[in-house]
């Protein structure tokens, strides 16, 4: 078994405050056994408005928050799969929202730019995120000691399509930042459908609280396995859902309900 972890944060628009929170969790996990740590999307940083991605965007390979990340995989001796930050992206002013993923010597072993960007409208609020930043144009795993890991970021989970390219896994990841909106009444709805129909576990590492900025996200980052029961869960605030991910149970729970080989479309 693999112990992991999803760091759940209340991200401030500065970055440097933000690396010391992260840094805190991460140890945290880390001294609890964790090997494999996620932080949520847009942990770097979260400001009042879309345009403030362009400030903190830095080029692929190069910048303090990507050094921030491999020195600290490195020193805690984990796998860290980076939430997102923003990347310079091809369009101008344009970002890409991308994961990376970091071994414990603190190398690249993969990238990926998130491709289902939010679009939400309400009289009380309303996101676009299409207006400042470019989408991705294709799916993403990594083999890890635990197996293959596949990633993909917040709005991706409302399409189900995108899972079943990421293939056979043993465990899916989804850093995110969801409103409190949607977040209560879809969140673990649609996390727990993508462990069932895959089979797999979902590692989910959100943005849960009150921001500076006002903004309110949902939380309650979790682990579910692959039979779809939530294993551990942070609802509120900064902490961690931290458990073990059990290759027998997804190997027993494949063998009873061979759903994946009863697949014709």
């Amino acid at each position: 078994m693999t112990k992991v972890a999803a760091i759940q944060m209340v991200s401030t628009p500065t970055v440097s405050e933000n690396m010391v929170v992260a840094e805190r969790l991460i140890a945290e996990a880390s001294g609890k056994g964790a090997e494999l740590v996620l932080l949520p999307e847009y942990w770097p940083a979260i400001g009042r408005k879309d345009i403030e991605k362009l400030a903190d965007a830095e080029p692929f390979g190069n910048g303090p928050i990507q050094e921030f990340m491999a020195s600290v995989a490195q020193r805690y001796n984990i796998w860290l799969i980076g939430g997102t930050l923003s990347l310079v992206a091809p369009e101008p002013e344009k970002v890409l929202n991308t994961t990376l993923v970091y071994r414990p010597d603190g190398t690249v072993v993969a990238r990926y730019d998130k491709i289902h960007l939010f679009g939400f409208a309400t009289e009380r609020e309303a996101y676009d995120e299409s207006a400042v930043i470019s989408r991705g144009d294709s799916v993403t795993a990594f083999e890890a000691p635990l197996g293959r890991v596949g990633l993909s970021v917040c709005y991706d989970l409302r399409f189900p399509e995108l899972y079943r390219q990421l293939g056979d896994c043993q465990l899916m990841v989804v850093p995110a930042a969801f409103t409190y909106t949607t977040g209560q009444v879809h969140w673990e709805i649609l996390l727990r459908a993508r462990a069932i129909e895959n089979q797999t576990y979902i590692l989910a590492a959100a943005q849960g609280g009150r921001h500076p900025t006002g903004r309110r996200t949902w939380g309650h980052s979790m682990l579910i396995d692959p039979w779809g029961q939530i294993r551990s869960v942070c609802i509120e605030g900064e902490g961690m859902a931290i458990g073990d991910i059990d290759a027998r149970l997804i190997s027993s729970i494949r063998e009873k309900l061979p759903a994946l080989k009863h697949r014709r479309l």
